[in-house]
């Protein structure tokens, strides 16, 4: 995490473009709206649609609905361009929509004679709904809407294409009516940290959308969903809204969920925290130990374990002649105090010179024994994930589970990925978050020793500004993770890391931008997260060395978010 224990790994965001997650947000269709795609599911062929190169064809499988569906391959130069010309009215706004899987998926409009407008999606395995809208011009009365994908990258299928708006007279396909809002919602079971919900099936809906105090938590084709990453003995209100090409239903009544306390030893971890790390070396920032931590930190991760001979294994060793002859006993009995006042500690496994490796079945049950021995010896609460040399999504989500299965539901589990490893929920660090998503505590990325990466809106940001935290922080909020399960990374001061260092005002307006809407750049957030976790900084001893100014003023401000 410092620049002794941290590799700089800059990328930019050209590199990374490729891996981008773009954020849609659904519209909803008035009941006056016609959907002016025709053959809109592709039941007839390629009908009214044209392909670029032959890079088209209908598919019986998959399909999304109906019996038929695109598919389209890029080839070469050729980015397998589908398109049909639609028939608008002039001043009009419309919502153009389709539901994708595959390689990445692009969906837009042209001619529309005021801005033209598109949208994207990394590859997906399962079907996912892109969506956007435009405005037409004073003379237009035809606009191109279409579909492509990517050069070198595989096929993608589209379906149930959807132009919503004024009826432009060209003909359209029978459409779906907006399904009504969904009865029966009731709460079928809780956790110290989940909610599960069952509701009543709706005729016409093709999904469901959830919503925990009014945001949108989580999207589902069934008619239950489970909402994890909850606080403790904490009471949540849901609604649920039925979807379908048409739009979406209004919500449904609400039900208050409330959750278990905690089964583990000590309180449960609060609804806002702040993670910091302490230093088990001396790199030149403040030696401290264990009972020195600032009182404002909730989440201690103790920095670091050490790999051992055995594949995936790990042990903790007390650096006690680099700390001043801190004991061994003496460290155990802070552990007790810390978590006597509230506070979780963790040991964190990796770093920059870390070398764990989990990539089969054998490491990922050693990686789980052993942890769980560290935490018997030492009384850790969890683990912190902080492998910056690689990871493996499957053996890691194992090693992890299995952990869980041993250490019960009070184990807390933290992840410190950099910002190239949460660009897009293919990458290996993002798909072990969404894994384990029903008992990981939190996600802090590290926002800095960071080159340009992108937004969830698909634009390049520069680490050392609000848009980048808020920008990048988003597409983890709708990207599958619930706002209680992302927290803000930053060094506490300008030695804590080569690059990224932001004051503590930059920190607590991002975090006043995500929770509330206030304090923003020019990135604006689709939503507000009042649920967001917090914020994490290396180090707690880089942070004493600055007088403690990153937790004096970080501290306070996360404990009051609403």
């Amino acid at each position: 995490m410092s620049p002794h224990r941290r590799s700089l790994r800059f990328w930019s965001g050209a590199v990374t473009a490729a891996l981008a997650l773009t954020v849609t947000t659904v519209g909803q269709a008035s009941a006056a709206d016609v959907n002016n795609a025709r053959n809109a599911g592709f039941e007839s062929g390629l009908s009214d649609w044209t392909c670029s190169a032959g890079s088209g064809t209908t598919v019986s499988s998959p399909v999304r609905t109906g019996a038929a569906a695109l598919q389209a391959t890029p080839s070469g130069q050729d980015n397998a361009r589908c398109a049909q010309s639609v028939r608008v009215k002039p001043n009009s706004t419309y919502t153009l929509g389709a539901w994708v899987r595959g390689g990445y998926t692009y969906l837009g409009v042209t001619g529309t004679g005021t801005t033209d407008v598109s949208t994207w999606t990394p590859d997906s395995s399962s079907w996912k709904q892109l969506s956007t809208t435009f405005t037409t011009g004073s003379s237009t009365t035809s606009v191109t809407v279409y579909t492509h994908g990517w050069y070198g990258q595989s096929a993608y299928y589209a379906d149930d294409v959807s132009v919503f708006g004024p009826d432009g007279g060209g003909g359209t396909d029978p459409g779906p009516t907006i399904p009504s809002a969904p009865g029966g919602l009731n709460v079928s079971g809780t956790t110290s940290s989940s909610v599960s919900l069952a509701w009543n099936a709706v005729s016409g809906a093709t999904g469901y959308t959830v919503y925990r105090d009014g945001t949108k938590v989580t999207a589902v084709s069934g008619t239950s969903a489970t909402v994890t990453g909850l606080a403790a003995s904490t009471s949540y209100s849901f609604q649920v809204t039925a979807t379908n090409g048409a739009g979406e239903s209004p919500k449904s009544a609400a039900v208050t969920g409330t959750t278990n306390k905690p089964s583990g030893p000590g309180p449960a971890l609060p609804k806002h925290a702040v993670t910091g790390y302490w230093q088990n070396f001396d790199n030149g920032a403040t030696v401290q130990k264990l009972a020195d931590v600032q009182a404002q930190y909730d989440i201690i991760a103790v920095a670091f374990a050490d790999a051992t001979s055995t594949p995936g294994a790990v042990t903790f060793n007390l650096d006690s002649a680099g700390l001043g002859g801190y004991t061994v006993d003496q460290f155990k009995a802070d552990i007790r105090a810390k978590q006597a006042a509230g506070k979780k500690v963790i040991v964190s496994v990796g770093g920059e010179r870390g070398t764990v490796a989990v990539n089969d079945a054998a490491s990922a049950t050693n990686f789980a024994n052993s942890v769980y021995s560290v935490m018997q010896t030492y009384g850790f609460d969890g683990v912190d994930i902080d492998l910056e040399n690689g990871l493996n999504a499957t053996y890691m989500t194992q090693a992890l589970r299995a952990l869980s299965a041993k250490a019960g539901s009070s184990l807390i589990i933290t992840m410190a990925p950099q910002t190239i490893d949460m660009q897009s929920t293919s990458n290996s660090y993002f798909q072990t978050a969404l894994n384990i998503k029903d008992i990981l505590t939190v996600v802090n990325m590290q926002y800095y020793n960071s080159g340009s990466m992108l937004g969830c809106d698909g634009k390049v940001y520069s680490q050392g500004s609000v848009d980048f935290l808020t920008a990048l922080a988003c597409i983890q909020l709708e990207g599958g993770l619930a706002p209680s399960q992302v927290g803000l990374g930053l060094p506490a001061s300008t030695r804590g890391a080569g690059s990224g260092y932001v004051s503590p005002t930059v920190v607590n307006n991002a975090l006043d931008c995500l929770a509330k809407g206030t304090g923003c750049g020019s990135f604006k957030p689709p939503r507000t997260y009042p649920g967001l976790r917090g914020a994490m900084t290396w180090s707690t001893n880089w942070d004493a060395t600055a007088g403690n100014a990153w937790s004096n003023a970080v501290g306070p401000h996360v404990h009051g978010l609403p």
